[in-house]
């Protein structure tokens, strides 16, 4: 459940106070500097072991982390600073993390840490230090660091980062639990990464990461008829095998998920308004099944009943 802090909630001559408040509810009682503008805003809740926060600042401005604040509550946590909208640089340990929309950077809680941001909107990840395989010198290798939100590892995590916010009232507790451990994998291997230390990080954390690699791969390429099971093992240079492996782990084919997907993204195109004079054959081609009565006969199968019909009876409510 997501607790919400509204600075148009407290008069003007206690925001500042009240903002401050807001942070050590969420994380830690760090200091604010500059005013704080009447429509930002500061959200927090919980998958399992890790917090997700976002924070709108429509003025920037900037924070301190100070060794007397670190002294007086001993904070076991990390934090990643994931940025949505604006510009914003994080300073710790020496280095300057210069972050631009979709870009991340560590943070570590045990040490003094600035950061000075333009108007923005940012996305926070915090979990207990413990829950990362690494050691503290190759933690402190990694803080305000920039990781680039546009490629490789740190693409998956500024995205899967920034959707969370979305999932934090509508998911139970198994599922939040989960969605907490795909980041903690993911963010666990991409810092492993940077070490080269892959062998730091437990086997099945690897695998798990290495899974949701190839279903962001697959998601982006559903469109292509041509996606088979051979093109992702020779994309993320593993055998066929070990594909087919990681695949059954989680009970079903590669493709099965495949088509599992596609029949997804058609199903949702069938429930927009905005589609509703687009032909069903369209929908499907879009989504890679451009053989009309192969589609049929799967999105029955998946759903009970034919994609026509499936509109006629749902696509109003959508």
């Amino acid at each position: 459940m997501t607790t919400t802090f509204r600075a148009r909630d407290e008069p003007a001559v206690s925001r500042k106070d009240y903002w401050q408040h807001a942070f050590a509810e969420l994380m830690c009682p760090i200091e604010i500097l500059g005013e704080v503008h009447r429509s930002d805003r500061l959200g927090f809740g919980e998958l399992g072991s890790v917090r997700v926060g976002t924070l709108t600042a429509h003025r920037g401005g900037g924070a301190r982390w100070t060794a007397r604040q670190i002294r007086r509550t001993d904070p076991d946590f990390c934090k990643v600073d994931i940025l949505a909208a604006g510009r914003g640089v994080v300073a710790q340990d020496g280095r300057e993390a210069h972050l631009r929309p979709g870009d991340l950077t560590f943070v570590d809680l045990s040490r003094p840490a600035t950061w000075s941001l333009s108007p923005m909107r940012m996305v926070v990840v915090a979990f207990p230090r413990a829950l990362l395989p690494l050691r503290p010198d190759q933690l402190a290798s990694l803080t305000a660091v920039t990781i680039p939100g546009d490629h490789g590892t740190g693409a998956l995590i500024s995205t899967l980062a920034r959707q969370l916010p979305h999932h934090l009232d509508d998911a139970g507790v198994t599922t939040s639990i989960r969605l907490g451990t795909a980041v903690l994998d993911l963010l666990t291997v991409g810092m492993a990464a940077r070490l080269d230390q892959a062998g730091a990080v437990p086997p099945e954390t690897r695998q798990r990461a290495l899974l949701r690699r190839i279903h962001a791969y697959i998601d982006e390429r559903l469109d292509d008829p041509d996606l088979t099971p051979a093109q992702l093992a020779a994309v993320h240079h593993i055998s066929l095998r070990y594909l087919h492996k990681l695949f059954h782990a989680q009970d079903a084919t590669v493709a099965e998920w495949i088509r599992h997907r596609r029949l997804e993204r058609c199903r949702r195109d069938l429930l927009d308004p905005a589609q509703v004079n687009r032909p069903v054959s369209a929908i499907a081609a879009r989504w890679g099944l451009p053989n009309a009565a192969y589609f049929s006969r799967a999105f029955r199968a998946a759903y009970g009943t034919s994609p026509g019909e499936y509109r006629r009876a749902y696509g109003s409510a959508g």
